[in-house]
């Protein structure tokens, strides 16, 4: 009983605990809100964890150019520099889909360790604060290049708004468009998409860079929001937890905000639970991955009726025409 409190009660119980849970729930939705883009398209962009990661490297780039007199604008920035970073990164995986038909699974895939690498190389090397102890992190951003929050006492910041208005855009663009209309055929049934006019490459391109910008976009609101610098630990698994998030969801813009939170407490149910009863920190995995099995479960039962049926031997069969 106490660790099912501290598990789903304790991430709820203060404002600030609240807060904590929107914070956390930020980054994973618009990276969800990109891959429900690319699933509904028919595209698996497997790899949103590499392009949150170059979102995050792009961004810090951009964040290290400050000084105690930049101005304002450096902010906007590093935000645009961290989505511009994604797309490129997702770029990539479209490119090479596009013109030598490779499996986009598996390059998105491939690319996370490469984005992985080069963040390394950074931290580990040319960007190394000198004044760090040695320590492989860049310097710590100056206040102008940092996300601001919203209230004091909180560390919810500008990305909140952000996320959510990226979902009432996703919603239009899906539901109010004929672009969205047409990468909703192209994933439904692509022979009609082409009987329609829809192009496929076009398909492939948006879908691809849209989720490559939001998982972006959130890269760099969290290296410019809660940690401040770059670290080898950028890297969270908010990528992968994102697909998880984006089928809780139903690959719907609102389903996917509730989801997000639901996400969003198992992660800080986990930490709790991790720091408070001594419980490994895989306990998280495992929520996550229950939730989703019992999710694939679900729409397994539903769309095929299983029935047991009963062997006759073949041998009796052969006796009996005889």
């Amino acid at each position: 009983m106490r660790g099912l409190q501290v598990f789903f009660w304790e991430p709820i119980r203060t404002s600030y605990a609240l807060g904590e849970l929107l914070l956390k729930a930020t980054p994973l939705l618009l990276i969800a809100l990109g891959l429900a883009v690319c699933f509904r398209s028919n595209i698996w962009n497997i790899g949103a964890e590499g392009q949150f990661v170059m979102g995050a490297i792009a961004a810090g780039g951009v964040a290290l150019l400050a000084d105690k007199t930049t101005g304002g604008w450096i902010m906007p920035a590093v935000l645009l520099a961290g989505v511009l970073g994604g797309m490129v990164w997702a770029g990539l995986v479209a490119l090479l889909r596009d013109r030598f038909n490779a499996n986009e699974i598996l390059v998105s895939l491939m690319l996370v360790y490469v984005a992985t690498l080069v963040l390394s190389y950074l931290v580990f090397g040319p960007w190394k604060d000198p004044l760090g102890y040695n320590f492989p992190q860049t310097k710590t951003f100056e206040a102008a290049a940092l996300v601001p929050r919203l209230m004091a006492g909180s560390r919810v910041n500008l990305g909140l708004p952000l996320a959510l208005a990226a979902a009432a855009a996703l919603w239009v663009f899906l539901f109010r468009t004929r672009a969205g209309f047409a990468l909703l055929v192209g994933g439904l049934a692509p022979a009609a998409a082409r009987y329609a006019g829809f192009s496929s490459r076009r398909t492939l391109w948006t879908a691809l860079l849209i989720s490559g910008g939001a998982a972006g976009l959130a890269g760099a609101l969290e290296v410019a929001g809660p940690v401040g610098q770059l670290t080898p630990y950028v890297p969270a698994g908010y990528g992968f937890a994102a697909i998880i998030v984006a089928f809780v969801g139903r690959l719907h813009p609102v389903g996917m905000v509730f989801s997000a939170l639901l996400m969003s407490l198992l992660y800080i149910g986990g930490e709790l639970a991790q720091s408070r009863l001594g419980l490994p920190k895989s306990l998280t995995g495992v929520f996550q991955g229950l939730l989703l099995f019992t999710l694939l479960a679900c729409d397994t039962l539903i769309a095929y009726r299983v029935r047991w049926v009963s062997r006759v031997p073949a041998l009796s069969g052969l006796k009996k025409g005889h």
